[in-house]
């Protein structure tokens, strides 16, 4: 009986497996929609902040992620190794639920202009990475348009962030505006960068954070693109590369000329 224990373990973690994935497949849409709109009400909590119907969408979207996580948590065979596969998704869970305890004297200490900007910086990054997931999910090849969807996300949602940093400053400085954050932060991730540096720590964190993302994706987007110009001058037979058309042909070309002079070959031999 003890030798199919093991076995049965592992039919039961198979089995447990497959309906995980049947299950994220199912709600693969629904969450990506609903990620997407969570990040917009992100946005607008940011820049505007939120009224009491966005707040009741937003926690509603909240508590659905919640549900589904600790769904396919209970599904997961190995819950501990899908605990730190998802670490991130747990924190950003986590975030929100800080709301609940303001009443607390202690979390009321800490709600100091500096603490609760680094709780903003968290629930960028955060909120962000939840969006990447969903998207992710969506895309059986990360291509090109992965990376493009997913660069506007990241500058949509890290303009608003380096706005709500940097839109009160002592000396009365800073972006103004959610336009001209938006501006600051496309210019910053095509690297031509802008005359104006943040000054707030978690600005710059976040600024850190975008430039190195931006330093990632430019020399992938570049490659890219180049790889696309390239391949149309192959494609092309007046082009002075030469593509896969025109190797293609001299193959062809060169079998030809092979298989007239085995012929050639053959009839002196016969004569």
């Amino acid at each position: 009986m003890s030798n199919l224990d093991p076995f049965n373990k592992q039919t039961l973690e198979q089995e447990r497996s497959q309906v995980l994935q049947q299950l994220e497949e199912w709600l693969e849409i629904p969450m990506l929609v609903l990620a997407f709109g969570w990040l917009v009400l992100f946005v607008i909590e940011l820049i505007w902040g939120l009224n009491s119907l966005l707040e009741v969408v937003s926690n509603t979207i909240w508590i659905i992620f919640i549900l589904d996580f600790l769904l396919e948590l209970a599904l997961a065979p190995r819950k501990l190794s899908y605990l730190k596969r998802n670490w991130l998704t747990v924190f950003s869970l986590m975030l929100p639920g800080l709301r609940i305890f303001r009443i607390f004297k202690l979390v009321r200490a800490l709600r100091t202009v500096r603490s609760v900007r680094g709780l903003q910086l968290l629930r960028v990054m955060t909120r962000t990475n939840r969006g990447m997931q969903a998207l992710s999910a969506s895309f059986n090849r990360r291509g090109f348009g992965y990376v493009i969807i997913l660069t506007t996300i990241v500058t949509l949602v890290g303009s608003a962030g380096m706005y709500a940093f940097e839109n009160q400053l002592p000396d009365g400085s800073g972006l103004k505006n959610y336009g001209t954050a938006l501006w600051w932060t496309a210019m910053l991730m095509t690297t031509m960068g802008s005359e104006y540096w943040p000054q707030t720590p978690e600005g710059r964190v976040l600024c850190l954070i975008l430039a190195l993302y931006a330093f990632a994706v430019f020399g992938y987007v570049t490659a890219t693109l180049a790889t696309f110009f390239i391949g149309r001058d192959a494609d092309d037979d007046q082009a002075e590369l030469a593509g896969a058309k025109s190797i293609t042909a001299l193959h062809e070309e060169i079998t030809a000329l092979r298989s007239e002079i085995q012929q050639l070959l053959e009839r002196d031999s016969k004569q």
